[in-house]
C-alpha cells in the first residue's frame, strides 16, 4: 500500500511588528476554517498554544530584525522551513521601526529607557532577506486578505503566488476612483506603490501613503516634481518616502535624494 502524503504542516512566526499581519490572517474567518482542513497549524501563538516541533513546510514571517537574538532565530525558522514567506511591511522592508536606520539607536534608547544598558537591540532594523533566504515576499501595511490566501494556496499546490506589479494607479481606474493630484491637488504616492489595497485611501480623497511599497519599477523621479508642485518643500518630501515602508531600496533611494 503506499503512503499517505502527510499534511502540509504551517507555521507563522513574529519578529519585531505589531502583530496587524497575523491579524489578518485570523481575521480570515470562514476562509481560515477552509484552510486550517487542508493544512495542519503546527506553530502560530497568536492562534493556539499548541506547538508542533520539527521541520514545516510552509512559514509565514511578520517582523523585521532588530536585536541579536531575533538575528540568531530567524537562521533556525529558515532552517526547518521548506519554504519561507515574509509578510508586511516590516518583514519586507524593515517596517515604521526602520526609522532607527537614520538616526542614532542608543540616543534614542537613553531618552526612552531608565537603564539603557539593559536594552540589547540592533543599530537598525531590517527585513528577514537581509539575513536568510526568503522564497516569497508578500508587502503591505497591514497585508491583504485575498492576497494573504493567493499565496498560501498557491504554496500548497506548489505554484508561483500571484499579486499583482501594477501600481495604485490601475486600481484606481478599476475602481472609478477621480484621481487626487488631478481633482484635488492632493499629493499621492499612487504612481509608484504596489497595488493590494484596493485604493482604498483615494477612494476616499486621501492620497495614498505607500502602505505596500514600491511597486516592481517605480518612477520616483519622475514623480518628485508632481509632488513639489502641489506644494511638498524637500522635507515633506523625504518625510514622505520615511514611514511603513523606509527601508524599501526605491523608497530610501528617493528620500535619501532630499537629504539636507
Amino acid at each position: 500500500m503506499a503512503n499517505r502524503r502527510a499534511t502540509p504542516r504551517l507555521a507563522v512566526w513574529k519578529f519585531a511588528s505589531c502583530d496587524g499581519c497575523q491579524l489578518t490572517l485570523l481575521d480570515c474567518e470562514d476562509e481560515f476554517l477552509g484552510l486550517a482542513g487542508a493544512v495542519e497549524i503546527a506553530y502560530f501563538p497568536e492562534a493556539t498554544r499548541g506547538q508542533l516541533r520539527g521541520r514545516y513546510d510552509l512559514s509565514l514571517v511578520e517582523g523585521s530584525i532588530t536585536t541579536p537574538h531575533d538575528a540568531e532565530r530567524i537562521r533556525e525558522v529558515r532552517r526547518r522551513s521548506a519554504h519561507l514567506v515574509t509578510i508586511g511591511a516590516c518583514a519586507t522592508a524593515g517596517g515604521i521601526q526602520g526609522l532607527r536606520n537614520f538616526a542614532d539607536v542608543r540616543e534614542y534608547a537613553a531618552v526612552v529607557y531608565a537603564r539603557p544598558d539593559y536594552i540589547a537591540t540592533l543599530a537598525t532594523s531590517t527585513p528577514i532577506a537581509d539575513h536568510v533566504s526568503v522564497d516569497f515576499e508578500l508587502r503591505g501595511c497591514p497585508i491583504a486578505k485575498h492576497q494573504l490566501l493567493e499565496v498560501i494556496t498557491a504554496f500548497l499546490a506548489g505554484r508561483r503566488p500571484v499579486t499583482p506589479a501594477h501600481s495604485v494607479c490601475l486600481d484606481c481606474k478599476l475602481r472609478g476612483n477621480v484621481c487626487v493630484m488631478v481633482a484635488h491637488g492632493t499629493p499621492c504616492l499612487g504612481p509608484v506603490t504596489h497595488a493590494g489595497c484596493g485604493a482604498l485611501c483615494p477612494a476616499y480623497h486621501r492620497g495614498c501613503y505607500g502602505c505596500y511599497g514600491p511597486q516592481e519599477t517605480p518612477n520616483t523621479v519622475s514623480l518628485d516634481p508632481a509632488l513639489e508642485a502641489l506644494g511638498m518643500d524637500a522635507r515633506d518630501r523625504r518625510r514622505v518616502y520615511r514611514t511603513f515602508n523606509a527601508g524599501a531600496p526605491a523608497f530610501r533611494e528617493e528620500s535619501d535624494r532630499h537629504d539636507p
